[in-house]
């Protein structure tokens, strides 16, 4: 028989960690988890666990649905949701590569989970002075380029009833007058059909965003353009827009045709 070691809880164990560990065998035993469920089975404030979950989805390891209720995320998605996922960025990879290329600046795959965007991909731009990598990372949708870009294919109600429904505990819900004018927006953005964000995200951060949109449903994804903040007007630029547009166009299809949409 295989030796068992009994393992004991350490004395220096961090109470955050411990608990945020907690939650995340919480979020792998049951399929949906409310803030106040968390709450009584840590036995802490719902404040508390709405933190807790709060950096758990910054992080991937949750994610929450326009219920407010919160899944196990990417990072702990069993294996035929993780390879799928894969499968769909190697097949995106292609053309945001060439589409940094074109634009020589970075190139995101975004993702709308509820009224927050997820970043599965990320090609970096060739210049010295870029934007990162942002995969992993989860913005309010109502902020970024690229979650701009996918509410616009929403019809308006089903983008206030995303961003405007009041989670128990805080969160990225929205006012009535910031709702009214999120829609001003949006409108633009469907006129124009791409999105801006001018240092929405990040003091230094501009991004330009479309959404991988057919016309007969709403989108579940987008691509973005990101530059440092002194390049706005390049990212802007009539070219590198009818670049983001083509390749959204052509990366649509191709996805379409593969099953991955």
């Amino acid at each position: 028989m295989q030796n068992m070691r009994i393992v004991k809880k350490p004395g220096y164990a961090v109470d955050s960690v411990d608990r945020a560990l907690q939650l995340i065998l919480l979020l792998q035993e049951t399929e949906w988890l409310r803030v106040g469920q968390a709450a009584k089975a840590l036995g802490v404030a719902p404040s508390t666990a709405h933190r807790l979950m709060s950096t758990l989805v910054y992080r991937g390891f949750a994610l929450q649905d326009d219920q407010h209720r919160y899944c196990a995320g990417p990072a702990l998605h069993p294996e035929p949701a993780a390879a799928a996922e894969r499968a769909l960025i190697a097949a995106a990879r292609p053309r945001l590569e060439a589409l940094a290329a074109t634009v020589q600046e970075t190139v995101n795959l975004v993702e709308r989970v509820g009224a927050t965007a997820r970043y599965l991909a990320t090609v970096e731009g060739p210049q010295l002075l870029r934007v990162g990598n942002r995969a992993g990372t989860i913005l309010p949708a109502h902020v970024s380029a690229a979650g701009k870009a996918i509410l616009s294919t929403l019809a308006d109600e089903m983008v206030s009833a995303v961003c405007a429904r009041q989670p128990p505990h805080g969160g990225f819900a929205l006012t009535a007058a910031e709702v009214h004018e999120l829609l001003a927006e949006l409108r633009d953005v469907r006129s124009r059909g791409f999105a801006v964000n001018l240092g929405r995200t990040e003091p230094d951060l501009a991004a330009v965003g479309a959404p991988l949109a057919s016309g007969t449903r709403p989108a579940a994804l987008a691509l973005s353009i990101s530059a440092p903040l002194s390049r706005a007007r390049q990212i802007q630029d009539p070219a590198a827009v009818e670049a983001l547009l083509t390749c959204c166009a052509a990366l649509r299809l191709e996805l379409e045709t593969q099953g991955h949409l």
